[in-house]
């Protein structure tokens, strides 16, 4: 790679870490104004970072803005400058970028050193900034304006798949389903960052080796334990070890009837907390359910991890468990994630009364538990369903303030809303927090890879599509889609042919064979295909605008949130500045 290109790549990912930090998150205004002055710097539109410009691109001004009379782009600049000292003398001390903004400037400077660029050497400018940095955070700190800390981080733990120590094997998935609970009760907690599911089960069954996962988690505690199950009683062994030493901290052994689970659980979080000398705050409702109805939501949820394939089954499991017990919030949650999720896959038949039951489960679960975030979760994947972006934004947010290490929320968030709408930038900054949540979640690199590629980092996301699982289908299309990014349309064709199982794969090839002048293959394969979808992708390919629109138009019935999706791929970018464009967009309800 070009040593600018490996320069501008490091400080697009620096710049995704800093919009993911806390302090950035909080605040969009200084979030859009950094990113815009760092973008613009690297596509060489300096002469765009002047003071009357920010104010209008930026904070909304109107053209006539006078400078002279407000200074809301110097008084910002002020506050980006104390912010990225903020950053930088905390969580980002150790980061082999910094980014600064020199005082009475607007154009920022990079400082890389020879840990982020292989070809990149480390400059006695950069090594004096880092000082000068050091020595500014201590003077802000004498004055009282510093608050940011190693004792006010977050502890990082995480809860390993409890063992199932019953002679019935078929009981695994109520062990699973505990450990997920106790993943979710820790989450609402001020000051813990748990890791998600999906990386904690990476070690389900595997040797136990403290380090490894303290490695590969970045965790300084685990809980881990084991259940036994026998009728109605369950047996509960837990413990947290803090990670450097394999000290026990803290265990606690239960044995109670079924109907005590939720204590137990309660149980469990206060050890933790209160032996890592926090405040209890916040934490999950403990819910009066059945045994029954409860033992249906961990099977529903243990049929989650296998996808499309156990969507059938989830559902009718939610709905069992909702017929045992109809106020299992829970229970309504896990219902309308499922159907929004599956009323998004393209091509799959849908029920005609999919739409409506995905409502109702996600408004009932709402009106159970106002303070359940995958209730919320829920709503504002209806919302965005249907259309509604300002109410989908408001109820992901406020997910993602109720449970705010749910990793699922962030990448449904980037995935279906701000992809949805081209927020790709922001929607990587979402992917970020949710991978450092969750880092050995393939998910989490499977929508990382699509993002980048949406946004045009192909370089980026190739590495995030090799992360992807093995069993993925949809691992070659990421890195197929990557090599058409790269123009290199032969890869990019060998890795589609090999792909049988994804029929998403389809549209992409025979864009692929158009790029690459294998025209008549590409229109064989347009007149062969039963789906708008992939004959507008083939004629994007071939460079034919009318057809496109054309087969955009026989997609509009899938509505606009999947129509956006489509509307998002780089293949589709030849459209951009089509007054036809702008006119479909309005026609099927997103905004311009």
């Amino acid at each position: 790679m070009e040593p600018n290109a490996q320069r501008d790549q490091a400080v697009r990912r620096e710049l995704d870490t800093i919009l993911s930090s806390p302090g950035f998150v909080q605040s969009k205004r200084l979030t859009d104004f950094l990113r815009f002055v760092v973008e613009r710097h690297l596509d060489g539109k300096d002469d765009e970072l002047k003071e009357t410009l920010l104010a209008i691109e930026v904070f909304g001004r109107k053209a006539d803005y006078d400078p002279k009379q407000e200074s809301i782009v110097r008084t910002e600049a002020g506050r980006l400058r104390s912010k990225l000292i903020e950053y930088y003398a905390g969580e980002g001390r150790n980061d082999s970028v910094v980014i600064e903004l020199p005082k009475g400037r607007y154009t920022p400077v990079f400082h890389i050193t020879d840990a982020a660029t292989a070809d990149h050497q480390p400059t006695f400018r950069s090594w004096r900034f880092r000082v000068g940095l050091v020595t500014l955070a201590l003077a802000v700190a004498v004055t009282g304006y510093w608050r940011v800390s190693h004792s006010n981080s977050p502890i990082d733990i995480a809860v390993l798949p409890l063992k199932n120590l019953s002679s019935d094997a078929a009981n695994e998935y109520f062990a699973d389903g505990l450990t997920d609970e106790l993943i979710r009760e820790l989450s609402t907690i001020d000051g813990l960052a748990v890791r998600s599911q999906t990386s904690s089960f990476v070690f389900k069954n595997a040797p136990r080796n403290l380090d490894e996962v303290g490695e590969q988690l970045g965790v300084d505690y685990i809980v881990e334990g084991s259940v036994l199950r026998e009728g109605r009683r369950v047996r509960i062994n837990a413990q947290l070890v803090r990670v450097r030493d394999d000290f026990m901290v803290w265990s606690g052994r239960f044995d109670r009837e079924m109907t005590d689970i939720f204590a137990i659980q309660d149980e469990i979080s206060r050890g933790v907390v209160n032996n890592l000398r926090l405040k209890l705050g916040h934490t999950r409702r403990r819910y009066e359910t059945s045994i029954e109805a409860y033992d249906l939501y961990l099977q529903a949820e243990a049929l989650r991890v296998q996808g499309p394939p156990g969507t059938v089954r989830e559902i009718a499991t939610f709905e069992q468990a909702i017929t045992k017990d109809s106020s299992f919030a829970p229970a309504y949650a896990g219902l309308g994630l499922t159907y929004a999720l599956r009323s998004i896959q393209f091509p799959v038949d849908h029920p005609l009364d999919e739409l409506q039951k995905m409502r109702a489960a996600a408004e009932k679960a709402v009106e159970l538990d106002p303070l359940l975030g995958e209730a919320h979760e829920a709503l504002a994947l209806v919302y965005s369903r249907y259309g509604q972006w300002e109410q989908a934004e408001k109820s992901f947010r406020y997910a993602v303030q109720l449970d705010p290490n749910r990793s699922n929320t962030y990448t449904e968030f980037a995935l279906y809303l701000l992809r949805v709408l081209g927020r790709n930038d922001e929607a990587i900054q979402l992917l970020r927090i949710a991978e450092r949540a969750d880092p050995l979640s393939p998910e989490v690199q499977s929508a990382m890879g699509f993002l980048l590629i949406a946004a045009g980092r192909f370089n980026e996301a190739a590495e995030h599509c090799h992360k992807m699982s093995a069993e993925d289908v949809s691992k070659k299309v990421c890195l197929a889609r990557v090599r058409l990014g790269q123009g290199n349309l032969s890869e990019a064709i060998q890795l589609l042919v090999q792909e049988d199982n994804n029929p998403a794969r389809r549209g992409f090839l025979g864009y692929a064979y158009a790029r690459a002048g294998r025209r008549e293959e590409a229109e064989k394969m347009a007149a062969a295909s039963g789906y708008a979808n992939e004959r507008a992708l083939i004629f994007a390919g071939l460079g034919d605008k009318e057809r496109t629109f054309e087969a955009l138009d026989g997609m509009a019935f899938v509505g606009p949130q999947r129509i956006g999706i489509y509307l998002n791929l780089p293949e589709l970018a030849f459209l951009q500045g089509d007054l036809r464009l702008k006119a479909f967009r309005k026609k099927v309800g997103l905004p311009d």
